[in-house]
């Protein structure tokens, strides 16, 4: 095996294809697809089944894939290593996280590592499952994985990181209609948006919900996460949401309030045993300090006398002057 096969190998699976990892790699495809059948016959075993003008992968092919995404990232390690002597300004990030957590808080780091460091390369994999997440940092697909804690996960290092706060958007207009905060009980049968079943924040909303009395009533289900804010700013019902993100619907219009008693559930990170790339490293610890930097400016405008959600809006406001509350 030679890492030009790795890659080529990993292109396929990731594009879907071969026409279409060629064209991704900007390759000939006959010298893409002779370079996976070379790799095949080093191996001895079909990484892939060909079916019509398709593939679709083996089991032998599933099996590879930890190791190789774990081969190629030590590769850049030891590039890099020359290039830039241990300043961490190349290589990639491996990514696993919950498929609703990667708005919030992970859109936000990444984008703040990336106007710091541009020549590290990201590759994000959304699982609506806690498990598939740990799993595919257990196989080395992926280095890194952010999950709600804690975790069942004991062969991984896991660590804490924030309690994530959630809150109640409304439509505009609505403002006469919503106490702040809004007591929990007071939302049995209110029209709610939420996204899938299945969704660990779906899941984690309506237990939440249920557990302080009351019953929500789903009236809208979007496949897409992205698609819950824009519906409830039309009107087509409330939702509960990550406190930053509510921000944006604060600044469009919605109708955002705290709830009574607040909900929040703790976030962490895992990954496997053992040191991280310096890429990984360096984006953990700048993720930490601007984890640490929104922390404080909350809570410094909540003891100038500020409620959470202002408070909050003030923060994002002096990060970026950008962003108004």
């Amino acid at each position: 095996m030679d890492l030009r096969q790795m890659e080529y190998f990993l292109a396929v699976v990731d594009h879907g294809g071969v026409n279409r990892a060629a064209a991704a790699l900007r390759v000939a495809q006959p010298s893409l697809s002779q370079a996976v059948r070379k790799l095949e016959k080093d191996l001895g075993t079909e990484l892939f089944h060909r079916v019509g003008r398709g593939l679709v992968l083996a089991p032998a092919g599933e099996a590879l894939i930890g190791p190789a995404r774990m081969i190629l990232r030590e590769a850049e390690v030891a590039e890099n290593a020359v290039r830039t002597v241990g300043q961490g300004r190349g290589g990639r990030v491996d990514i696993a996280t919950l498929s609703d957590m990667s708005t919030d808080p992970l859109s936000v780091w990444v984008a703040q590592f990336r106007a710091e460091f541009r020549d590290v390369r990201f590759r994000i994999e959304e699982r609506d499952e806690a498990a598939d997440v740990l799993e595919l940092v257990r196989s080395g697909s992926c280095e890194i994985g952010f999950l709600a804690m804690p975790i069942a996960g004991g062969e991984l290092v896991s660590e804490e990181l924030v309690d994530q706060k959630f809150v109640l958007v409304c439509p505009p207009g609505t403002e006469s209609y919503w106490p702040d905060p809004t007591p929990i009980e007071a939302l049995t049968e209110i029209p709610f948006v939420m996204g899938e079943r299945g969704m660990a924040t779906r899941d984690y909303i309506e237990y939440s919900l249920r557990e302080h009395g009351a019953e929500p009533r789903i009236v809208v289900e979007v496949p897409q996460r992205g698609a819950v804010l824009p519906m409830v700013l039309s009107g087509g019902g409330a939702a509960i949401i990550p406190l930053r993100i509510a921000l944006d619907a604060r600044h469009r219009g919605g109708v955002v309030r705290e709830l009574s008693p607040g909900l929040s559930r703790r976030i962490g990170v895992v990954r496997r045993p053992g040191r991280l790339t310096p890429a990984s490293t360096e984006f953990l610890n700048l993720s930490k300090r601007s984890l640490q930097a929104w922390l404080r400016g909350i809570e410094r405008n909540v003891s100038r006398g500020h409620a959470l959600i202002e408070a909050a809006s003030l923060t994002a406001l002096a990060a970026d002057p950008c962003v108004s509350g």
